[in-house]
């Protein structure tokens, strides 16, 4: 997988397209890559705004665990679907798509550029591919499915995920051999598309393997060779430890979040409410958080390293300040400006 996507990377500037009239620019990659940093530099040099594309820092109250953007880290840049629900609240990949696609036309009225900023690809493949998610989010299938959805949940707390996990298998083996038997909300989510639509998600999912761009769009990846990439993570990990973590989940679950709500199903906050409720240590938790976010991390290189539409840049050039304005040039649009 690593010399695959190293294969990739942007080397020439003749492999980097100016951006024009109505372009969208996404920076993706795993966690710790740098993403955050450098869409905000893009930002200010382009006449941009980003959209964030991350699942859990939707969430209001989840910013230490999400490594969620400071004011001061954002210099002025405005960031839109953040803190957009409450922990307690559900939120899907429709729900985003609705919400991008719609900040994605007000950014392009405007005159800026949207800039896609994070990792959980499922958000901004639905964002920027025609992604199809039902043929229609009537009212009568949004309230079936919270129905649905409903179900399974007691389902899951009486039998537990592994039971999910061999229904899933059932009716959507394809799906199944792909999602952990202890991803609840993954396998929750299958089995109530399957329930509702009467077909395995993974066939929705196939128009993945050939999908189709909605918006001309520059599509950028970072790059980590694996080992400094898991090394970034337990630093980073470390840091939301010294910064409180263990507070913020603290003051969430005093706020009643739970592990059964999607949001503690997170990374750091699902091991801390663990710990919370004696069901593992502190030092138990913290090496988990950390084993689960390198996961994470490699589990997002094999989705984007499928992308062929992802040009690819090696983290650890954006350092260098001659790098970044060289990646800037090349992007700039000639004429007319964007804004």
């Amino acid at each position: 997988m690593d010399n695959a996507v190293i294969k990739n990377f942007v080397m020439e500037k003749k492999q980097i397209m100016p951006i024009e009239k109505g372009t969208v620019l996404a920076v993706a990659g795993p966690t710790a890559s740098g993403k955050t940093a450098l869409g905000v530099a893009l930002a200010r040099a382009l006449g941009g705004e980003i959209i964030s594309a991350d699942s859990m820092q939707i969430y209001r109250g989840m910013d230490v665990g999400t490594a969620k953007i400071t004011a001061e880290e954002a210099r002025g840049i405005p960031h839109h679907l953040l803190d957009i629900r409450r922990p307690g609240e559900n939120f899907s990949a429709a729900d985003y798509q609705l919400l991008a696609r719609e900040e994605i036309r007000r950014l392009l009225e405007a005159g800026k550029l949207p800039i896609f900023v994070g990792g959980t690809g499922l958000y901004l493949y639905a964002a920027l591919y025609n992604y199809d998610f039902s043929q229609g989010e009537n009212r009568e299938e949004s309230h079936k499915s919270r129905l649905i959805r409903a179900e399974l949940e007691k389902e899951a707390d009486s039998r537990g995920s592994r039971w999910l996990w061999e229904e899933l298998k059932k009716v959507d083996a394809a799906s199944a051999e792909k999602i952990h038997e202890n991803d609840r909300k993954r396998l929750i989510r299958a089995l109530e598309y399957h329930r509702l639509y009467g077909r395995p998600i993974s066939r929705n999912r196939e128009a993945l393997t050939a999908p189709k761009l909605l918006y001309p769009t520059r599509f950028l990846g970072l790059f980590t060779q694996r080992q400094l990439l898991y090394r970034r993570i337990d630093r980073r990990v470390d840091q939301m430890l010294e910064q409180g973590l263990e507070a913020e989940v603290k003051a969430l679950k005093n706020q009643g979040l739970t592990l059964n709500s999607q949001a503690g199903q997170a990374i750091g906050y699902k091991q801390m409410l663990e710990y919370f409720q004696g069901n593992t240590s502190y030092e138990e938790a913290v090496r988990r958080i950390k084993q689960e976010s390198r996961r994470y991390a490699k589990r997002q290189l094999t989705w984007f390293g499928r992308n062929p539409d992802i040009l690819w840049l090696d983290s650890q050039k954006l350092g260098d300040q001659a790098f970044v304005e060289g990646l800037i040039r090349d992007l700039r649009p000639a004429n007319p400006p964007l804004s």
